[in-house]
Order: C-alpha cells, then structure tokens, then sequence
C-alpha cells in the first residue's frame, strides 16, 4: 500500500508540473484584461469575468504541494479500509485522506473527490483563523467606498474525527456519543460597532439524516437563537429575525454553506466529475496579508501569483430532499479542486433559472508560518493557508473579500493549526453568547 501510494503522489507531481500541450501561458506572463482570452480555457467562467473586470494574474511556475507528514502516515494507515454507502455517505473512516487512489471510471469517483475535499490535509484537528476582515464592494466604487467593512474575532474549528496531531488521536469520544463530526464558529464581530459582539456557531454530526445545528447570537436583542438549515445558505448580510432590519450596511455575498469555497454537507448533494484538467489557480500565494486589485476597486486580490495546478472539476447538483428541507439557495455548483492540497481554488454557483450566478476564487500560500515574522505560528513542515476569498455576484458587480490574515489587526499570524488553542468548550452557544456581552 505504501509503495502504491507514494508512486500515485510522484505520478500526479510528474503530471501537474509537465503542464498543458499548447499552453497559452508560462511563467513570467502578467495576464490584463487584454489578455484574458489566454485564461478563457484554463480558469473558470465566473473566475474569468474577474479578470476582464481588472483582476491581473501573474503566471508562476507549478510548485508542489507536499501533505504534512501525520496526516500522509494516517492516509497510509487507513485508507484501504475506508468505504461509500448506498447513498454516498463516508463508511469505516477513521484519520488522513480517505481516497487516496482515485479511477475516473469509478461512478463514484466524483463522490470520492469531494470526501477527499472534506477531509483534507489543510487543518485536521482544530484551527483558530483570527482576526478575519470582510470588505464588501459594489460595482463601481473604489477602495475608499465600501459597502461593508467587518472584522471578525475568530473563524475556528474542533473536528472530532480523523485528528492526527493533537490528542486524543485519531478520534474525540464526543464522535462515538452525540456522534458530532465537527463545532465551528465564527464571533465575535468586532467591528462595525452596531455589530459587535455578533456571532455563529454550526455543529456538523456524523449522521447524514440529522441537519445541521446552528445558533446566531444578536448583539441587539442580546439573545441566542437557533436557526433552521436555510439560513445556512443564504448570505448573512440580512438577517430580519435576528433584529438586522435588512440594513444594506451589513451586505455582504458569502453564505455559511461557501465559507472556505464549500462548507455544505456533502450528502445534500449528488456529484458529477466533468474532468481533471490543468487550469489555474493561486496557490503559491505572495502576498499574506493580501492586497486588494488596485485595478478593480479592490473587488478582488491582484495582481498575485497564479499557476497551472492539475484540478478537478466537480458539478455539485443539490438533491431535491435538500432542496426542499433546507431551502438551499444554490442549486448547482461546479467546484475546482486542487489534486495535491485538496482544497476548493474556485466554485461558479448557478440560481434557480440555470444562469451563472456568484463566482469564488481562493488565494493560497504554502509555507511554514502564514506571515513572514511570525513568532508562534511557527511549523516544523510547510502547511497550506488560504490568505483571501473572493465572492462575487457577476450579474451585477458585487463583491466580498476576505482577508486571512485581516490587513488591519496589529496580530496578523491568523492562521494556528492544530495547535490545540480551541477546545470544545469555545463552541459552545453559550460561550458565544457570554462572549458577546
């Protein structure tokens, strides 16, 4: 098994950095507007309109991506016995990547992909992304002009299955009783004022049949409530039964179900491999913190390094028990994802009618520490880090990025990966609610 996996790992570098017969770029090109027809074919359609909007690419040469060392050793162990269900559901896992060998005549090939998606080598066991800034803008205004500047205190993770790092390995017993997969939260919002002390927390459980968990808390009515699956995909800028009032102030694109480019649950989906194919994507970032496009109103990051990476292709249809029992507001998604780091580089999202709806683009760094003078945030081994997301609704201009790290906090390592600086009790609604008092 290990012989066969490490010679999958050489023969996917070899192809990846062999790039494209007849590729329109190389290393060393600054793709303009004018120069857009040179991507039309190697970045998504959504991600496309970026650049002719003004987002400048700089083509780089193809890196690797080496996974970190705990997560490729519990791949080696586990992954022979790992299994899909009937319904596409994740059977005998237990720690590291649960498909590393993939056939794309395998009719559940595309399943598979995404459960490699999921459970991916960036953060096993739990992270602490702090300090995260949202900027939204319309289309047209500048740098100075935005619609919405928000910052929040923490984006953070507790998974209780498939930890390699950070004891208990490799599963939390809170995954054997209330079988919950996973706490993340998002609080408190430190800014803007009228906001502070806003939060959210979402529990993932290991059973299929069982939604979402979700509460807010509302800084306004000082209270907690719990919301139903269909708030966690609409975008969090209105929230009228939380006291928001539908203030445009607050808007922003992002959805909880698109956080990090895909954070829905798998099973509400059926899943359809349309290629794996070289195409770009920035995954060597430059930048960190990243630097809003001067050439587009700050709208997106640019210009920063793009670079031909082997992805997949992966139509995302919602299934219609989904549809109707949670109200997913993005029926149709078609994912990018990278085939060495596994994380999501770019998702057009399609409305009801079928029509290109919202484009998202990530912008990745591999290195180390996640700032160049980072003094805890400090690894022994390269690790992936998302430093910005853009989500952007092409049909009229208007735009989110995120920072991560933010440009603005004095604190700027942000990203601390299974460190063990968040524990279970974090999540808890109630800690968000005291938290934001």
């Amino acid at each position: 098994m290990r012989t066969i996996f490490s010679a999958a790992l050489m023969l996917a570098s070899l192809t990846i950095l062999a790039g494209p017969a007849g590729a329109e770029v190389k290393p060393g090109d600054l793709i303009t507007p004018k120069e857009a027809g040179k991507v039309a074919d190697l970045v998504s359609p959504g991600n496309l309109v970026l650049v002719k909007q003004g987002m400048q690419m700089k083509i780089v040469p193809t890196g690797r991506l080496d996974w970190p060392p705990p997560y490729k050793t519990a791949t080696e162990k586990y992954s022979s016995q790992v299994q899909l269900g009937d319904q596409g559901e994740l059977k005998n896992y237990v720690a590291g990547q649960p498909f590393p060998l993939l056939d794309a005549n395998d009719p559940q090939c595309a399943t598979k992909v995404m459960w490699n998606f999921s459970y991916r080598p960036l953060y096993t066991d739990d992270v602490d992304v702090r300090d995260v800034e949202m900027a939204s803008y319309a289309a047209g205004t500048g740098a100075a002009d935005p619609v919405a500047h928000v910052v929040i205190g923490h984006f953070a993770f507790y998974n209780n299955v498939g930890r390699v790092e950070v004891p208990p390995t490799p599963t939390d017993p809170e995954a054997l009783g209330p079988k919950i997969r996973y706490r993340f939260g998002a609080y408190p919002c430190l800014e803007p004022a009228e906001l502070r002390g806003f939060g959210f927390v979402r529990y993932r459980n290991l059973d299929s049949s069982i939604e979402d968990n979700a509460w807010y808390y509302n800084p306004h009515s000082r209270l907690k409530r719990r919301v139903s699956p269909t708030t966690l995909s609409d975008t969090m800028g209105i929230l009228p039964d939380m006291g928001g009032g539908g203030a445009s102030t607050y808007a922003n694109n992002l959805d909880p179900d698109s956080f990090f480019g895909f954070a829905a649950k798998i099973e509400d989906y059926t899943y359809k491999l349309l290629g794996e194919k070289p195409m770009l994507a920035c995954v060597h970032a430059e930048n960190s913190p990243a630097k809003p496009c001067p050439f587009d109103g700050s709208r997106t990051i640019c210009p920063e390094n793009w670079e031909l990476r082997r992805l997949f292709v992966i139509e995302a249809d919602a299934k219609k028990i989904a549809l109707l029992s949670s109200g997913v507001s993005i029926p149709k998604r078609i994912l990018y994802i990278d085939s060495e780091g596994w994380f999501i580089t770019a998702s057009d999202q399609y409305d009801r009618d079928g029509q290109l709806w919202k484009t998202i683009a990530t912008f990745n760094a591999y290195r180390d520490r996640p700032v160049p003078d980072a003094r805890v945030a400090i690894y022994p081994f390269n690790r992936m880090f998302q430093t910005a997301l853009v989500d952007e609704n092409i049909q009229n201009g208007f735009s989110t990025v995120i920072y991560t790290p933010g440009r603005q906090p004095e604190e700027h390592e942000c990203w601390y990966i299974n460190m063990g600086v968040v524990s279970k009790p974090f999540f808890e609604p109630t800690a968000m609610e005291r938290r934001g008092h």
